[in-house]
C-alpha cells in the first residue's frame, strides 16, 4: 500500500468515525428518527449561521459603510491608517467635509473587539489657526514627500489643501486615545489626511487633487548637540550660560521643505531649552507678510503677536523664521542661551544661510 492509500484510508476512517459518533449522540438524545434529526440540522445551521453574521459584523466591515464622514475618505483609506475592523463615524459641530469650524469634526471608529469595546479613534478637522506662523510640527515629524505638503506626527497627520484654497488651511487627523499613537502606520495616516484633503477641497470648490505622498523623511532622533554648530547650522554658535555644563541633546527634522524644526533638550531630555522652526512655504502660514511692518534683526521683521515669529524676503518668497527660548532654573534662571537678540541673529544668519536666503543681516 502505497502512502497515499494509507493517508486517504486514515482520513475515510476519521470521517467515518466522526458521522457515528455524532450519529450516537443524536440517538442519546432522543433524534431517532430522520425527520427529527433534519430538524436539528436546521437548528445547527441556524445558529452556524447566526454565530458567522455576528463574527462578521463585529470583526469586520463587510456590513458597514464604503466611505466615511460624508465621503472624506473610503473605508480602505480608514483602515490602511487605523486597521481592520468595523468601521463606525459620530458627526458634530454641523460637520461636512469642506466645512471649516472650530467644533466642527467627525470621529471615526474602527472597532474590532467580539467582548467589548476595543479598538482605534481617531478625529477628522480642517484647521486654520490665524496667529500660527507654521503647523504642527516637531522635529521627530515626518515631512512629506512627493507633490503634497504635510506631516505625521507621534499622534496625528496634517496635509495641506491645495493651491487655490484658503491659506494655510490643512486637513487634520488625530488619533483619540491617550497612548495612541501613529507608530507603523504612518504611511497610512498621511494617505488618510490627504485623501480627506482632497474631499475638502472638492466640497469647498478649491484647488485640484493632491497625490498621496510617495515618501516620508525619516523621523529624527536626539543627537549629541554641537554648540558651536546647533542643530547643525554651519557657524551657529551662540553665547550659552557659562553654568549650563555639557551633555545636551538636539533632534533636527531630516528635510527643510515645507518646515524645518529643531530642538535643543537638557542632558536629561526631560527639559527643552530652545526650539527653532523655518516655514519655507509661505502657503503653510496663516500669517500675511504684509501685516510684518516692525524691524526686526537686518531685514527680517516682526510677524504675529507672540513675540517668537519674524519673516523675511528669501529668493523672492517670504519665509518664516520661529524662536522659542525656553529657561531652566537648574541653569542659572537664564537658559543655556542667555543673549536673546545674539540667539536671533545667529539663527538668522545661519538658517538663511541653510534654506537659500539672501543675507537677512549685514
Amino acid at each position: 500500500m502505497t502512502a497515499e492509500q494509507d493517508r486517504a484510508d486514515g482520513s475515510t476512517e476519521r470521517t467515518a468515525g466522526a458521522l457515528r459518533r455524532t450519529d450516537e449522540a443524536l440517538t442519546r438524545r432522543g433524534f431517532t428518527t430522520r425527520r427529527l434529526r433534519l430538524r436539528a440540522a436546521a437548528v445547527i445551521v441556524a445558529i452556524t449561521a447566526a454565530a458567522s453574521g455576528v463574527l462578521l459584523y463585529e470583526l469586520t466591515n463587510a456590513l458597514g459603510p464604503d466611505t466615511v464622514c460624508g465621503g472624506a475618505a473610503t473605508a480602505d483609506e480608514v483602515h490602511t491608517a487605523l486597521g481592520p475592523g468595523r468601521i463606525s463615524e459620530e458627526k458634530s459641530g454641523g460637520w461636512s467635509p469642506g466645512a471649516y469650524d472650530r467644533t466642527a469634526a467627525c470621529r471615526v471608529t474602527v472597532s474590532y473587539g467580539l467582548f467589548g469595546p476595543t479598538g482605534r479613534s481617531a478625529a477628522l478637522a480642517l484647521a486654520l489657526p490665524q496667529d500660527e506662523v507654521t503647523p504642527p510640527t516637531a522635529p521627530e515629524a515626518r515631512l512629506f514627500a512627493g507633490g503634497s505638503t504635510g506631516a505625521v506626527l507621534d499622534s496625528r497627520a496634517w496635509a495641506l489643501l491645495p493651491d487655490g484654497c484658503p491659506k494655510a488651511m490643512r486637513a487634520e487627523v488625530r488619533l483619540l486615545g491617550s497612548d495612541d499613537t501613529v507608530g507603523g502606520r504612518a504611511a497610512g495616516m498621511a494617505a488618510l489626511a490627504v485623501a480627506f484633503a482632497n474631499t475638502a477641497a472638492e466640497s469647498k470648490g478649491c484647488g485640484g487633487g493632491l497625490p498621496a505622498p510617495s515618501g516620508l523623511s525619516a523621523a529624527a532622533t536626539p543627537q549629541p548637540a554641537d554648540l558651536g554648530n546647533v542643530c547643525g547650522l554651519p557657524g551657529m554658535a551662540p553665547a550659552r550660560d557659562p553654568q549650563a555644563g555639557e551633555g545636551y541633546r538636539q533632534t533636527v527634522t531630516a528635510g527643510f521643505a515645507p518646515v524645518w524644526s529643531c530642538a535643543i533638550s537638557s542632558p536629561s531630555g526631560l527639559n527643552t531649552q530652545a526650539s527653532f522652526t523655518i516655514t519655507t512655504d509661505p502657503r503653510v502660514s496663516a500669517l500675511d507678510p504684509q501685516d510684518a511692518r516692525t524691524e526686526a534683526y537686518g531685514r527680517a521683521r516682526w510677524i504675529g503677536s507672540s513675540g517668537e515669529n519674524v519673516v523675511a524676503t528669501c529668493q523672492g518668497k517670504s519665509t518664516y523664521f520661529h524662536l522659542d527660548r525656553k529657561y531652566s532654573p537648574g541653569v542659572a534662571g537664564s537658559g543655556l542661551f542667555p543673549d536673546t537678540a545674539d540667539l536671533w541673529r545667529q539663527f538668522l544668519v545661519a538658517g538663511g544661510k541653510a534654506v537659500g536666503c539672501e543675507p537677512i543681516i549685514p
